[in-house]
C-alpha cells in the first residue's frame, strides 16, 4: 500500500481522536462541577427546574424545589451550578443590573397616550366615500352599482 491510500485513514483517525478528547474534557468538567456542589447553592436540572441544594450524597442530591418541598435527584440530573447572583435573578426576579421597569400590563401605555398633547397631528385612516365628495373609481363597480358587469335583465 502506498502512503497516498493510507493518508485519508490517518486523517480520519486523528480527527476522531481529537473529537473524543474534547468530549472527554467536557464530561470531566461537568463531573467536577457536580462534585463541587455545596449545600445552599442554586442549581438548574437538565429538565430546566431551578432549585437549592440541601444535601449532597455520593450519587444523589437533595434539592429544595419550593419552600418546604424537597426532592431527591441523581447527581447526573444537575445541568448547571449557578452563582448566587444569577440564581436570585432567575428565581426571585432580583434584577440589579438594569434600572428599566417593565409594566405588568398595558394600562400605563394607554394612560400616556390619553394625556398626550392635543397638538399632535392625528392621521385620518378613514376611506372617503362618494357622499364625502370623492369621485367613483372606474373598475368592476361602476355608477350603476353592478359589480358583475351584468345588464340587470331577469
Amino acid at each position: 500500500m502506498s502512503l497516498v491510500t493510507l493518508l485519508p485513514f490517518i486523517v480520519l483517525i486523528g480527527a476522531m481522536f481529537l473529537m473524543t478528547r474534547s468530549a472527554k474534557k467536557k464530561q470531566q468538567a461537568a463531573a467536577q462541577m457536580r462534585n463541587d456542589m455545596q449545600p445552599g447553592t442554586g442549581v438548574r436540572t437538565i429538565g430546566g427546574m431551578y432549585a437549592t441544594v440541601k444535601e449532597v450524597h455520593d450519587d444523589t442530591v437533595l434539592l429544595e424545589v419550593a419552600p418546604g418541598v424537597h426532592a431527591v435527584y441523581a447527581k447526573n440530573a444537575i445541568g448547571a451550578v449557578l452563582d448566587d447572583d444569577e440564581y436570585n435573578r432567575i428565581v426571585h426576579g432580583d434584577d440589579t443590573t438594569d434600572g428599566t421597569v417593565v409594566p405588568d400590563d398595558a394600562s400605563s401605555l394607554i394612560e400616556a397616550e390619553a394625556t398626550a398633547a392635543p397638538d399632535d397631528a392625528k392621521v385620518d385612516l378613514v376611506k372617503e366615500t362618494e357622499a364625502d365628495g370623492a369621485e367613483p373609481k372606474d373598475g368592476p363597480e361602476s355608477k350603476d352599482g353592478k359589480a358583475d358587469g351584468g345588464t340587470g335583465a331577469k
